[in-house]
């Protein structure tokens, strides 16, 4: 196998793009934080459990959404279900697995995290690029994206 070396250009944009994403997930750490609320991993998972609507998600299928570990999480639905913010309901054709689904207070939590960080969004980006340079650096973005895997 041929190894490629990257152009100078591409080191200089992945060091600005590893930086500069790691500066904005920990500012907005740091608001939720200051704001009496849980990290952005929460978010993470009750967002999608929200999305998925009243039928949930199984875990498995909620690790391929989230950017947790497998482990982060189980861990991370223990906690959230012992905090009454999700329930986990048996699979009637599989009698060990089960669905996760997003509670009431689930969906106010993740309403009180919203609040601060969109709040963040907005200043960490929207307040510092035009609309056009968003749609450019999401264009971008998505360009580095892995495609959607085929079935």
């Amino acid at each position: 196998m041929t190894r490629k070396s990257p152009s100078p250009e591409a080191v200089v944009a992945w060091a600005r793009l590893v930086r500069v994403s790691r500066q904005l997930v920990e500012r907005t750490e740091n608001a939720l934080k200051a704001n009496g609320l849980p990290p952005l991993a929460w978010y993470d998972v009750l967002h999608e459990l929200a999305e998925a609507g009243e039928g949930g998600l199984r875990p498995f299928e909620l690790i391929g959404r989230v950017l947790l570990a497998q482990y982060g999480v189980s861990r991370l639905l223990a906690r959230l279900e012992a905090d009454g913010l999700v329930e986990k309901l048996p699979v009637s054709d599989d009698g060990r697995g089960q669905t996760v689904r997003i509670t009431t207070s689930g969906r106010e939590m993740r309403r009180r995290i919203w609040t601060v960080y969109g709040a963040s969004i907005a200043e960490l980006m929207g307040d510092r690029l035009s609309a056009e340079e968003l749609k450019t650096l999401a264009s971008l973005l998505g360009q580095l994206r892995d495609p959607p895997a085929s079935d």
